[in-house]
């Protein structure tokens, strides 16, 4: 399950990011613009233009058709503006180590330090909890959160029960869709468990999770929506 052990990528509000891109090109026009007042109209009409992190967001919206929105506290996510303050690279399978009530209610609280972006159910079923444009802290990593989903499945590394058919089969369609929207290649290269992060003292997903069932499920996905 997704922690943040010694905060490694954990809640440091952002510090030592550089502005991304949008946050650049608007600073310079204001700049440009030598210190003119700009219409509240005309501000309200540049909203689209600030950095993801300051853009409106919409409540209870999803990155995956069909999933629920269940937001996690905000102590265990940053806001950002991926991919283009941090290009998305990887898929970060995860295994709660619990139940799929106890997983939620762990991401809600702000003494967790951390937080998974979704949760796939034994049945099926995929929560969101965070905004694939925000920095989950969720692999104990800094520059692995940067640049990476993360996916929690309801279970226990050392049950092989827990990974059902209709787990894989929905968590194989929302990776697939995650790697189609930032151009990740479909292998074990990018598509990773938590043990395999660098620093990490996770084990999950663990040995009997079936990497080669999942793989070939995700591959079919993606190319059956291209």
């Amino acid at each position: 399950m997704a922690t943040e052990k010694a905060r490694q990528g954990g809640g440091d509000g952002g510090a030592g990011r550089w502005p991304g891109r949008r946050a650049v090109l608007v600073g310079g026009a204001a700049a440009a613009a030598g210190g003119a007042v700009l219409w509240r109209g005309e501000l309200s009409r540049l909203w689209w233009r600030l950095p993801g992190d300051q853009r409106p967001r919409v409540a209870g919206a999803v990155d995956f058709a069909g999933a629920r929105w269940v937001a996690a506290s905000s102590a265990n996510y940053r806001r950002a503006d991926r991919p283009d303050d941090y290009a998305v690279d990887r898929v970060v399978v995860h295994v709660t180590q619990g139940s799929y009530t106890s997983a939620v209610k762990a991401f809600e609280d702000p003494g967790h330090q951390a937080a998974a972006h979704y949760i796939v159910r034994a049945d099926g079923r995929v929560t969101q909890m965070i905004r694939e444009l925000d920095v989950a802290f969720h692999a104990g990593n800094r520059e692995y959160n940067e640049r990476s989903v993360g996916i929690e499945h309801e279970g226990f590394v050392e049950k092989a029960a827990s990974f059902t058919d209709a787990m894989y089969a929905a968590s194989a369609r929302l990776t697939a869709r995650i790697c189609a929207r930032y151009a990740i290649p479909v292998d074990r290269a990018h598509i990773i468990g938590h043990v395999e992060v660098p620093g990490t003292d996770h084990t999950d997903p663990g040995p009997h999770w079936d990497w080669d069932r999942y793989l070939r499920l995700v591959l079919r996905e993606r190319t059956a929506r291209t």
